[in-house]
């Protein structure tokens, strides 16, 4: 199926709905992914972002509604589509009785790769994930970052046209995060289309062309991370404390000139295109400055602003 833009749709969802114990986890969403775009799923727990990616690679079927990945139907198709997809899932389900290079033999055995081929490809993705010398290292003894970097590896043995990641870099150091954020960047390089969820929103605004936010097993926001952050917020900010007395003067003042402002505690936050012309305007009027900072808006304000702040179990 071509799209507007004149690329495949390589995943279309239509009114799809997942349903468990009477309880409606997804509920009728709709959406594409296009050949070669990076899209993230974001929202709080229990928002439906890991149901949706499940039906996506077979894991969970679909209530109703109907799913295609690569022009094949999710219901009939599952073990054709498999073929074809890599999947980081969010448990790590490596086999921890073998080691690093096993892991990777007996997956390309699943995919009926033949050994020198087989062996070939494991050697590049051992070096791609920079695991070359713990090739033969037991998988019990990995650290997090080197066995998320091996469920990786592991996903892209049979050159996936989808990459399927449900939240690839929770619990990681710094570094494991950017050593995997730099291979799902190359990756684009060679077309495969990407699908995430995470709850980093640096994560998504750095390898997300487009974001899709759930929340309560809806979409409720969808577009370039950019633009929905002119959308729903603006492009700037500003936080702001004073003194206690002249807090609701601060409203006063700020609110008619802002396009959103929230609250945190006794700190402001407005949001507008010149965030310092309401620093200025602070200035002018003599407030008694507690603590100030003018920042680029980012895509976490769109998604407290729309999510809220409420912890989600």
């Amino acid at each position: 199926m071509e799209s507007n833009t004149g690329r495949e749709k390589v995943v279309v969802a239509q009114d799809l709905t997942k349903v468990f114990d009477g309880l409606t986890a997804v509920k009728g969403i709709s959406f594409t992914v296009e050949r070669g775009e990076r899209v993230g799923f974001l929202g709080p727990n229990g928002a439906g972002k890991t149901t949706t990616i499940r039906m996506l690679y077979g894991m969970s079927p679909p209530t109703t509604g109907s799913l295609s990945v690569l022009g094949l139907d999710v219901r009939d198709d599952i073990r054709d589509i498999k073929r074809r997809i890599g999947v980081v899932p969010q448990e790590t389900n490596l086999d921890t009785d073998l080691s690093v290079r096993e892991n990777l033999e007996v997956y390309a055995n699943y995919f009926g790769i033949p050994k020198k081929p087989a062996s070939e490809r494991i050697h590049e993705l051992l070096a791609f994930m920079q695991l070359e010398e713990r090739a033969d290292t037991m998988v019990d003894t990995l650290s997090g970052g080197m066995k998320r970097r091996l469920l990786l590896a592991r996903a892209l043995l049979n050159n996936p046209e989808l990459l399927i990641l449900d939240e690839p870099t929770t619990g990681l150091d710094p570094q494991a995060r950017h050593l995997i954020w730099d291979r799902l960047k190359s990756l684009q390089e060679q077309n495969v289309t990407l699908i995430l969820t995470t709850h980093y929103m640096d994560e998504a605004s750095r390898l997300c062309d487009r974001i899709i936010i759930m929340d309560e097993g809806s979409i409720i926001a969808e577009g370039i991370p950019l633009d929905l952050i002119e959308t729903h917020v603006s492009s700037e900010a500003l936080e702001i404390r004073v003194a206690e007395g002249q807090r609701e003067a601060l409203q006063e003042l700020l609110v008619p000139k802002s396009e959103y402002f929230e609250t945190q505690q006794d700190t402001y936050v407005f949001f507008a295109r010149a965030a310092d012309e309401l620093m200025q305007a602070v200035k002018d009027a003599g407030f008694e400055i507690e603590y100030a900072l003018l920042r680029r808006s980012t895509l976490e304000d769109v998604f407290l602003k729309l999510t809220g702040r409420r912890l989600r179990d």
